[in-house]
């Protein structure tokens, strides 16, 4: 009887692990830049820098050169500093393959409760680049443009 016990439960653990196996499936790149992108939306939500900055690259480029990785995060810090809150609206994104890279195309409205922002604020048509770093993607480059 006992050695059936065995293979009683060695059956329920292998098909078990073949079960959890068949749920496992790899998540397509083009939906791992859109969760980095909802994240980096909602950490700016919250005024909260590294969400925000977690998804850039240490060499990322803003509009030209004008805003650094290191400016973005500074920038959301001051406004965390300041007791600034930033509401977030992200319209649809559109993905676009590039080789290894992605394009990703969305329209964001930015609005805030405080004073630090109100010239920067309004609605942007916002173009990003995205590559993969081991196991993570993370926006390289982005440009925006205020569109109201």
């Amino acid at each position: 009887m006992p050695r059936i016990r065995q293979n009683l439960l060695l059956l329920m653990f292998l098909a078990s692990f073949v079960l959890a196996l068949s749920g496992c499936h790899r998540v397509p790149d083009e939906q791992r830049i859109r969760q980095a992108i909802d994240a980096a939306a909602q950490g700016t939500g919250q005024v909260d820098a590294s969400a925000l900055t977690a998804v850039l690259t240490d060499d990322f480029d803003g509009n030209g050169g004008t805003m650094g990785r290191k400016d973005l995060g500074n920038l959301l810090r001051l406004a965390k500093l300041r007791g600034e809150t930033v509401h977030v609206v992200m319209g649809p994104v559109e993905m676009e393959p590039r080789g290894d890279r992605y394009i990703a195309r969305f329209t964001v409205t930015l609005g805030s409760g405080g004073k630090l922002f109100p010239a920067e604020l309004g609605v942007f048509k916002v173009e990003t680049a995205w590559r993969r770093e081991g196991r993570d993607w993370h926006c390289y480059t982005a440009t925006w443009t205020q569109q109201l």
